[in-house]
């Protein structure tokens, strides 16, 4: 018992560190740490029912990594930019899979609390889970299938750039037929209203 609540006290003392908690302690006349205690039964509660949870992993994915890249980028230390990159990549290949794999996962229990779970092991700099996937797996694959994912890439690109072509030539087609409509009507009236005139 005595543990239990030197390690409350210690979890108190974090909290009164924190402004924004103080701020809400004094609105709402509630104890920060029933506070952040609610916040956290809610917050498991929706991921633990699914409610909100694509969004959330969404943003706990990208929007954090996205920051920390930012920082990586602007800081002149080396291997925190291979970090990111290296867990951008396996974020890229897993999402690339779970678009394919998308039917299945809803029928999957608690999905995406085990989807936000691997995310955060994946980016946090203390498991460094991105570089064991990376390492162990992903870079053999990806260099294995380095020429047929760049063909693949390739004919990507043009038939997408063929596609384009063909939509902009029968826009154009389009806009002209349309704007010869418009100015034979035109002109039709106007022949009209002289003669009634």
């Amino acid at each position: 018992m005595d543990a239990l609540k030197t390690q409350l006290e210690e979890i108190k003392v974090k909290l009164d560190q924190i402004p924004i908690l103080q701020k809400a302690e004094e609105a709402t006349k509630v104890p920060k740490e029933f506070l952040v205690l609610g916040g956290g039964v809610i917050f498991f509660v929706l991921i633990f029912f699914g409610i909100g949870a694509g969004s959330l992993c969404g943003i706990v994915g990208f929007v954090y990594p996205a920051f920390k890249s930012f920082e990586a980028i602007e800081n002149r230390t080396r291997g925190d930019d291979t970090q990111w990159l290296i867990y951008w990549v396996v974020y890229a290949f897993f999402s690339i899979i779970e678009v394919f794999v998308d039917f299945l996962l809803y029928w999957i229990p608690f999905y995406y609390a085990f989807k936000l779970a691997f995310l955060l092991w994946a980016m946090l700099p203390q498991t460094k889970g991105a570089k064991f996937l990376y390492d162990s797996f992903l870079k053999d694959f990806l260099k294995k299938n380095e020429s047929k994912i760049d063909k693949a890439l390739n004919d990507a690109k043009r038939s997408a750039g063929n596609i384009a072509s063909e939509v902009a030539a029968a826009t154009a087609e389009v806009s002209a037929a349309g704007l010869s409509a418009a100015a034979d009507y035109a002109k039709k009236e106007s022949e009209t209203d002289k003669k009634s005139n």
